[in-house]
C-alpha cells in the first residue's frame, strides 16, 4: 500500500537525485583528472593539493551546505550549491588515484616510450593513461558512491533527491518515509558501484570487449543527457514555495502552494525541510524562494534580535515594518492560529511527579536529561533566558538534536524533556504532557506567510492569493492536520487538499 501510493514521488526524487550526482561527477571528473595529471608534472605541489582535497573531505557535508548558502552566483539554494558541494567532495578520490595510478607505472615503460621519441603528450595519452586508468576508475567508484550518500543531503537546501523522504521521515518519526528514501539511495549506489566495477575488470579484456562497453556507456550517455535535457526543459511561470524542517511547516508550505496552484495559472516548485529559520530567512531574502511561513515570535528575536515581549499585536506590526523597510519583505496576514514552543515530558512522569508548569518542573531538573533543538539552545527565546526565568539547573548540558529525533528520543527514554511546538501532532499520540509556561516567558508565534517584495510586485496576484488564507486555519485545524500526517502517515498533498476542500478554498 505504502509503496503504491508514494511510487510516483519515489521515482521523481530518484531522478532528481540521479541527476545531482551525474551531474557533480562529470563535473569532478573533469576538474580531478586534469589536476591529477598535473601534479605528476609538478610533484612539489601534489602535498598541498592532495592536503586541499583530503581537508574538505574532513569538513561535515551540513556544514558546506549551509556555507553555501551565502555564496554569490555558487550558493543559495536549490540544485547549483548541491551539485558544488557533491563536487568539491568527489574531488579528493579523483585527483589521488590519478595521482597514484600514473606514478605507479613502471619506470620502465615509460623509459621505453621516451626512447621511442614519445613526446610528453604522446607518453601521457598512449601509456600513462590507458595502463593508470583501472587506478582511475577505480577513484571515480568510490566518488560517485560516496556522492550518492552524501546527496541525501541536498534536501535540506532545497536540492532535491531522496533526501526529501529521509528528512521527511526523521521530522514525523516515519519509518516507512526514511525506508522510502535510504533504500533507493542504496540501490543507487550499489547499482553504481557494481556497474563501474564491471567496467573496471573490462578495461583489460579484449578489443571487441572494449568495443561492446563503449557502446553500452554511449547509450548510457544517451538517457543520461536526455534525463538532464527533460529536467532542465523549459517550464511554465514558476515560483518556489519553501518551508522549515518539520512536520507542520511542510504542511503550510504545501498550503501555500495548492492555493496558489488553484487561484492563479503560476507553477510552483515546493522546495520543503529547508533547515532553519535563518536557511529560509536568507532564502526569501536573495528571492531563491518566494516565500514561507514564518513565526512572529521567531522573527522578532532571532530576525530582530529584540527581547521577547508577550503582545501579539505590537510583535506583528514591528515585524512587519521592518521586514518592509529593511529586507524587502512582505508579512502577510496572519494564518489564524499560534505555535509556541513547549516544553515536553512523558505522561507517566507528570503523574509520578505530580507536575503541570514549568515552574514545578524546574525542582526536578537535576535529575533530568534534556534534548533541545539547535536553533532553541542559542535564540533570544529559547533555552538560557528560559533557564534564568525558571532557575533550571540540568546536571547534563541538554543534547542538541534535530526535531524530528526529539520525540523518538523521548518515547525512548533516552531524554526526559524536550521543546517542541505546541502544535504537534505526535503530543496526544505518544500520550506525552505539555508544561505550561505560567510565567510567559515565551513571546506569541503567530504563524504568517513571508513574501519576497520583487516577487510580489513581477507576480501582483500573488497578494490577494495568500491574503485569502488570513484568519483560516484554527489551532484545532492546524493540530489535526499535524496528526494525520505524523501519526495516520497520510501525505501532506491529501491532508492539506482535504483542509482546503472544507473550507472551499
Amino acid at each position: 500500500m505504502f509503496l503504491f501510493q508514494y511510487t510516483p514521488e519515489i521515482i521523481l526524487h530518484s531522478g532528481e537525485h540521479l541527476i545531482l550526482v551525474i551531474i557533480a561527477m562529470t563535473i569532478a571528473i573533469s576538474i580531478g583528472l586534469p589536476v591529477g595529471i598535473f601534479i605528476t608534472r609538478q610533484p612539489q605541489l601534489a602535498a598541498p593539493i592532495l592536503g586541499l582535497a583530503n581537508a574538505i573531505q574532513t569538513i561535515p557535508s551540513l556544514a558546506i551546505f549551509g556555507f553555501l548558502i551565502s555564496v554569490p552566483f555558487l550558493g543559495g539554494i536549490g540544485k547549483i550549491p548541491a551539485i558544488v558541494a557533491l563536487t568539491l567532495y568527489a574531488l579528493l578520490p579523483i585527483v589521488r588515484n590519478t595521482y597514484i595510478g600514473i606514478n605507479s607505472i613502471n619506470s620502465a615503460i615509460k623509459e621505453a616510450g621516451i626512447g621511442m621519441g614519445m613526446t610528453d603528450k604522446q607518453l601521457l595519452l598512449q601509456v600513462e593513461i590507458p595502463l593508470a586508468l583501472p587506478v582511475i576508475l577505480a577513484g571515480v567508484r568510490v566518488a560517485t558512491v560516496i556522492s550518492v550518500g552524501i546527496a541525501t543531503i541536498a534536501a535540506a537546501i532545497g536540492g532535491g533527491g531522496l533526501g526529501v523522504f529521509i528528512f521527511r521521515g526523521i521530522s514525523t518519526v516515519n519509518n516507512e518515509l526514511i525506508l522510502a528514501g535510504a533504500i533507493p539511495a542504496a540501490l543507487i549506489a550499489l547499482s553504481a558501484d557494481f556497474g563501474l566495477g564491471l567496467l573496471e575488470k573490462n578495461l583489460n579484456k579484449p578489443t571487441e570487449n572494449k568495443s561492446k562497453w563503449a557502446i553500452i556507456l554511449g547509450i548510457i550517455t544517451l538517457i543520461i543527457a536526455g534525463l538532464i535535457a527533460l529536467n532542465y526543459q523549459q517550464k511554465p511561470a514558476t515560483i518556489i514555495i519553501g518551508s522549515k524542517n518539520f512536520t507542520e511547516q511542510v504542511i503550510l508550505g504545501e498550503l501555500l502552494a495548492q492555493h496558489i496552484e488553484n487561484h492563479t495559472q503560476l507553477k510552483v516548485d515546493r522546495r520543503f525541510n529547508l533547515g532553519g529559520t535563518f536557511i529560509c530567512h536568507e532564502a526569501v531574502k536573495a528571492g531563491k524562494i518566494a516565500g514561507y511561513v514564518e513565526y512572529t515570535g521567531t522573527a522578532f528575536t532571532a530576525i530582530l534580535k529584540e527581547k521577547p515581549i508577550n503582545n501579539p499585536k505590537i510583535v506583528y506590526e514591528k515585524i512587519k515594518e521592518y521586514y518592509d523597510k529593511n529586507l524587502k519583505l512582505t508579512v502577510m496576514k496572519p494564518l489564524g492560529f499560534e505555535n509556541t514552543y513547549a516544553l515536553i515530558i512523558r505522561g507517566e512522569d507528570a503523574k509520578k511527579w505530580q507536575v503541570k508548569t514549568l515552574s514545578d518542573i524546574a525542582k526536578y531538573t537535576s535529575q533530568l536529561n534534556a534534548g533541545f533543538g539547535y536553533e532553541f539552545i542559542d535564540r533570544e527565546d529559547g533555552y538560557p533566558g528560559l533557564a534564568k526565568t525558571y532557575n533550571f539547573n540540568f546536571t547534563k548540558s541538554p543534547q542538541q538534536m534535530d526535531l524530528g529525533l526529539m520525540y523518538k528520543s523521548l518515547e525512548a527514554k533516552k531524554v526526559d524533556i524536550i521543546a517542541a511546538n505546541s502544535t504537534d501532532g505526535l503530543i496526544p499520540f505518544l500520550n506525552l504532557v505539555i508544561l505550561e509556561d505560567d510565567k510567559k516567558y515565551f513571546p506569541p508565534y503567530e504563524a504568517v506567510p513571508v513574501f519576497n517584495e520583487e516577487i510580489l510586485q513581477k507576480y501582483p496576484e500573488l497578494r490577494d492569493t495568500i491574503n485569502q488564507l488570513g484568519g483560516k486555519i484554527s489551532t484545532t485545524a492546524i493540530q489535526k492536520m499535524n496528526y494525520q500526517v505524523d501519526n495516520q502517515s497520510q501525505p501532506v498533498e491529501k491532508v492539506v487538499s482535504e483542509w482546503l476542500k472544507s473550507q472551499q478554498l
